[in-house]
């Protein structure tokens, strides 16, 4: 079938919640959050967990609920890991905005429009220690007129003296029977067909990322039309195909090295990512019944370093190669094999 017409516009941001109460899954914050807009008064607040889950979207919400469309410019700075971060932006494009008074509280077309400003730093796990340090300076000098929205995946990056000063919202990975009634939801907006299979093969590549099977479903449905199968979403979202992971494990089990770097061969040559692979053998390796816990450890210790000399620049044959090597060590009990330099 050929492709159907669509817009432009992405569809994360055509089906992106634009109030609080309807983001999907974390009532507990939700809860919260519907009372603080209630009331119009909010403190600084920490958005943290898995992506795809709502953070931002929420984040967005609230100043849209506080201050409508009229005064959401002027009231809300919104910088992402695209902008400079630096202890320079913190020094003056945060701290200037920070340090304008606003107007008394009035409301304003029905929105609560509280006398302060919001500050949303999105992905702030990547500002740098330096930046965050200046920047609890500025959350406590201007604390009156401004509020600090800090969002990110791990909070544990985040330095304790900035964490201590938010209320912290953890933000649940979502669970696959929430990702398919949403899914359905933007399949039946946008008169496509998905089967029971191309459902759960999208909320499996999807690792509970909503934003992640919205864009899937969204690429799947301008290559291939309105009818999508599980092979047309596998194909758009860069997951090795579940034969060629079974290829590569079948050959370290038989033991022969030989057609293990031929299975090797065969994946550089299709183009796959080895990070993507390594991932994916992870998991069979997590889930094989062959295989003590001793081998299982020492086969993912050897993945993730290889995942690591990825990272790094190194040459992906020579990693997965290596990767597979050890794999088929630890399969038949042999001592570890040689290890590639990153």
């Amino acid at each position: 079938m050929a492709p159907i017409l669509q817009s432009s516009q992405p569809w994360v941001e055509k089906y992106r919640p634009k109030q609080v109460k309807d983001v999907a899954h974390q009532d507990e914050v939700v809860r919260v959050l519907t009372n603080t807009l209630e009331t119009g008064s909010c403190p600084h607040m920490l958005f943290y967990g898995p992506p795809g889950t709502g953070k931002t979207t929420t984040a967005l919400a609230i100043a849209h609920q506080l201050f409508g469309p009229e005064l959401y410019k002027s009231r809300v700075l919104e910088l992402n890991a695209s902008d400079d971060r630096g202890i320079n932006v913190v020094r003056t494009k945060i701290k200037d905005f920070a340090a304008v008074a606003v107007g008394t509280n009035q409301c304003k077309n029905g929105y609560p429009c509280p006398p302060f400003k919001i500050i949303v730093l999105d992905e702030a796990d990547s500002m740098t220690e330096d930046a965050q340090n200046a920047l609890r300076r500025t959350m406590e000098t201007y604390s009156k007129v401004t509020r600090f929205f800090f969002i990110c995946n791990y909070v544990s990056r985040i330095i304790e003296p900035l964490a201590s000063r938010c209320a912290k919202f953890r933000f649940k990975p979502l669970s696959e029977e929430i990702m398919s009634s949403r899914i359905l939801y933007i399949s039946q907006e946008e008169g496509l067909c998905l089967d029971a299979e191309a459902l759960s093969t999208l909320s499996f590549i999807s690792h509970g990322d909503l934003r992640r099977a919205i864009t899937y479903l969204q690429s799947a449905a301008r290559l291939f039309g309105s009818s999508i199968s599980s092979e047309n979403l596998i194909s758009v979202s860069g997951v090795v195909p579940a034969k060629v992971v079974e290829a590569l494990l079948k050959a370290c089990k038989s033991g022969n090295f030989d057609l293990a770097n031929k299975e090797v061969n065969n994946f550089i040559a299709e183009g796959y990512p080895a990070s993507q692979m390594l991932t994916q053998l992870f998991e069979a390796i997590v889930e094989e019944n062959d295989l003590s816990d001793e081998q299982k450890a020492r086969i993912s210790k050897k993945l993730g370093e290889a995942d690591k000399c990825l990272v790094d620049g190194a040459d992906e044959y020579l990693q997965l190669l290596d990767a597979v090597s050890n794999t088929i060590k630890a399969f038949h009990s042999l001592p570890e094999a040689f290890a590639y330099e990153c």
